[in-house]
């Protein structure tokens, strides 16, 4: 009896033995994708000049052989389809490539492709954006008469309110070389801004670097990525009450509050909600060279969306600012839907009637009237494929800066960047240090 159950058990054991590889080969991960594609144009930047012919191809591998007879389907129009217009078809893939026919634009601007194609069962998309004279882009929103006038009168009144500044350390964010706080600052008679801080922790004196926020009343974080650096570091939130600190239950109250902020108090210049926003981020410039261990000279702004929207505001209106890094800045050409034209976040008249009033207010707030008025060198970022902050509206942006500029424009890019664009920049700030 136990000799045969010993030669059950050595069965089983050589049945596993021999199994167990065979599993394994199997399921093993396979060592590429099934289907790869690239996108490819005839120009290598996917720049033009205006009625140059743009020819877009698409190469695509199954298992890594070229594919054949499989149907790509294509739409493509300017820069967000703004104009309404829409041009659709089909090209087929031989030998493993598939050629659109040419395309181009009268007009500075950006086309648009969406691009989409099927594989056993499967469906992959892609979408491109090409230029045609982007530099030649120019806004659509008029310059009011008044401009200068109204934002020197609203950064005059905030310069009469006593900021107030509380401080407090956190300790359990605070690192052997950085110190963090908690700031909160009275920045307008009805806004106060909640921050983090940070400090390098060497008792040597440093340029400060401020960071409003993007677009939303989501909680900030922290960090000392900056600090590390050598930069007295401040980013904010601009909604009153939105303590990062607070539990997530009270934070979301006050969240909550702000819904739709972007459009609240806008039939008037004089109540729309980006006021105490606008002239408030220049309080924050006030404050950071109250510090002092500031170093008395360096003053950067930096920020992304609506964050490099306000980084723009922030250095048109604080002569104290000697350098200025914005990333695809949102409330820029915001009236080019009007013109139908793409407009920068958050886009309105895309697709909806604005309020009375909106279209007198709008040119007092549009980014690219306080681009103008930089007097700073500029790092400035965009991404052709940004279907948030378009292409247009960012190139209007920049195009309108008339100080010192560096241009990162990244063809493949959305509304993001890649770590070595953050590389570059930071590259670029310390090389404004005096």
């Amino acid at each position: 009896m136990a000799h045969t159950t010993w030669k059950c058990f050595a069965a089983i054991s050589m049945l596993l033995w021999i199994s167990a590889p065979h599993c394994q080969a199997q399921f093993s991960k396979p060592g590429r994708a099934y289907v790869g594609w690239l996108v490819k144009s005839n120009s290598p930047t996917r720049t033009y000049q205006v009625n140059q012919p743009a020819i877009i191809s698409v190469d695509a591998q199954k298992a890594g052989l070229p594919i054949d007879g499989i149907t790509l389907h294509y739409q493509t129009g300017t820069d967000g389809y703004a104009d309404g217009k829409k041009e659709s078809g089909e090209v087929t893939f031989v030998n493993g490539t598939a050629t659109l026919p040419p395309y181009t634009l009268s007009t500075p601007g950006f086309r648009t492709y969406d691009l989409q194609f099927a594989v056993s069962g499967k469906t992959y998309k892609e979408k491109i954006t090409i230029g045609f004279s982007p530099d030649s882009i120019r806004t659509l929103t008029p310059l009011p008469h008044d401009f200068d006038r109204f934002w020197k009168r609203q950064v005059a009144k905030v310069a009469k309110i006593n900021m107030q500044p509380q401080l407090t350390p956190l300790p359990q964010y605070t690192t052997d070389k950085v110190a963090v706080y908690l700031l909160k600052l009275q920045v307008g008679a009805n806004r106060h801004f909640y921050g983090y801080l940070t400090m390098p922790r060497d008792g040597k004196k440093h340029p400060v670097l401020f960071c409003p926020p993007g677009a939303g009343s989501k909680k900030i974080s922290h960090t000392t990525y900056y600090s590390e650096r050598g930069y007295i570091y401040l980013n904010i939130n601009i909604h009153n009450g939105c303590n990062p600190e607070l539990p997530d239950s009270l934070y979301q109250q006050y969240s909550n509050a702000v819904n739709n902020y972007n459009r609240c108090g806008i039939e008037d210049k004089e109540s729309f909600y980006y006021r105490e926003v606008y002239a408030g981020c220049t309080r924050c410039i006030d404050y950071l060279c109250s510090l002092p261990n500031w170093d008395g000279q360096n003053v950067g702004v930096t920020g992304g969306s609506q964050g490099g929207a306000l980084s723009i505001v922030t250095a048109a209106l604080s002569n104290k600012v000697t350098f200025c890094v914005p990333f695809y800045p949102a409330l820029s050409d915001v009236l080019g839907f009007c013109h139908q034209r793409c407009g920068g976040w958050p886009q309105y008249y895309q697709k909806q009637a604005e309020a009375e009033g909106t279209m007198n207010t709008l040119p007092y707030y549009d980014v690219v009237n306080f681009a103008s008025r930089i007097t700073c060198p500029v790092y400035f970022s965009l991404g052709y494929n940004d279907n948030v902050t378009s292409p247009t509206s960012t190139y209007a942006a920049y195009n309108a800066i008339n100080s010192p500029k560096t241009l990162n424009a990244t063809s493949t890019s959305g509304h993001w960047r890649f770590v070595e664009t953050n590389e570059e920049a930071m590259q670029w700030m310390q090389q404004q240090w005096k």
